[in-house]
Protein backbone atom coordinates (compact mmCIF):
# COMPACT_ATOMS: atom_id res chain seq x y z
CA UNK A 1 0.00 0.00 0.00
CA UNK A 2 1.39 3.09 -0.92
CA UNK A 3 1.51 6.25 1.25
CA UNK A 4 -1.20 9.09 0.42
CA UNK A 5 -0.08 12.46 -0.36
CA UNK A 6 -0.84 14.52 2.77
CA UNK A 7 1.06 18.18 1.65
CA UNK A 8 -0.05 20.52 -0.68
CA UNK A 9 1.49 23.57 -2.02
CA UNK A 10 -0.23 25.96 -4.02
CA UNK A 11 1.85 28.25 -6.08
CA UNK A 12 2.08 31.43 -9.08
CA UNK A 13 3.03 34.28 -10.41
CA UNK A 14 2.74 37.80 -8.32
CA UNK A 15 1.08 39.66 -10.45
CA UNK A 16 -1.86 39.38 -12.72
CA UNK A 17 -1.62 36.62 -16.10
CA UNK A 18 -3.91 37.12 -18.71
CA UNK A 19 -3.95 34.61 -21.69
CA UNK A 20 -7.10 35.98 -23.38
CA UNK A 21 -9.98 38.84 -22.95
CA UNK A 22 -11.99 36.34 -20.79
CA UNK A 23 -9.14 35.23 -18.59
CA UNK A 24 -8.93 37.15 -15.07
CA UNK A 25 -7.16 37.39 -11.92
CA UNK A 26 -4.38 34.93 -10.69
CA UNK A 27 -3.84 31.75 -12.69
CA UNK A 28 -2.14 29.24 -9.82
CA UNK A 29 -1.60 25.72 -9.63
CA UNK A 30 -1.39 23.26 -6.69
CA UNK A 31 0.67 20.21 -6.05
CA UNK A 32 0.92 17.25 -3.54
CA UNK A 33 3.20 15.88 -1.94
CA UNK A 34 4.02 12.52 0.30
CA UNK A 35 5.99 14.60 3.12
CA UNK A 36 6.71 17.81 4.36
CA UNK A 37 10.44 17.57 3.18
CA UNK A 38 9.22 17.57 -0.28
CA UNK A 39 6.61 20.36 -0.01
CA UNK A 40 9.37 22.38 1.56
CA UNK A 41 11.88 21.75 -1.53
CA UNK A 42 9.08 22.92 -4.08
CA UNK A 43 8.06 25.66 -1.54
CA UNK A 44 11.56 27.43 -1.91
CA UNK A 45 12.24 27.10 -5.48
CA UNK A 46 8.96 28.32 -6.21
CA UNK A 47 9.94 31.35 -3.95
CA UNK A 48 13.64 31.77 -5.49
CA UNK A 49 11.61 32.38 -8.78
CA UNK A 50 10.01 35.37 -7.34
CA UNK A 51 6.12 33.66 -7.01
CA UNK A 52 3.84 33.38 -4.57
CA UNK A 53 2.67 30.36 -2.48
CA UNK A 54 1.21 28.69 0.85
CA UNK A 55 1.32 25.54 1.53
CA UNK A 56 -0.39 23.00 4.20
CA UNK A 57 -1.82 19.64 5.04
CA UNK A 58 -4.75 17.93 3.44
CA UNK A 59 -7.55 16.44 4.88
CA UNK A 60 -7.84 14.05 6.90
CA UNK A 61 -4.57 14.66 7.59
CA UNK A 62 -4.00 15.56 11.84
CA UNK A 63 -3.02 18.39 12.95
CA UNK A 64 -4.02 20.63 10.19
CA UNK A 65 -1.46 22.83 9.15
CA UNK A 66 -1.56 25.94 7.08
CA UNK A 67 1.05 28.29 6.13
CA UNK A 68 0.21 31.55 4.63
CA UNK A 69 2.77 33.29 1.73
CA UNK A 70 4.08 36.02 4.92
CA UNK A 71 5.40 32.76 6.05
CA UNK A 72 6.19 30.18 3.43
CA UNK A 73 9.99 31.18 3.21
CA UNK A 74 10.52 31.23 7.01
CA UNK A 75 8.55 27.69 7.52
CA UNK A 76 10.48 26.21 3.70
CA UNK A 77 13.61 26.87 5.27
CA UNK A 78 13.55 25.15 8.57
CA UNK A 79 13.92 21.80 9.77
CA UNK A 80 10.68 19.32 8.69
CA UNK A 81 8.71 17.76 11.84
CA UNK A 82 9.05 14.35 12.55
CA UNK A 83 6.02 12.67 10.97
CA UNK A 84 4.94 9.21 12.30
CA UNK A 85 5.12 6.40 10.14
CA UNK A 86 1.88 4.66 10.20
CA UNK A 87 3.82 0.84 10.80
Amino acid sequence: MTQPDIWYVAYGPDQAVKSDDRASGMVRSTKTFKSEAEAKQFAMEIVEKGWSANAGTLNPYQPKQMIGSSQIGKWASTRPAQQRSSR
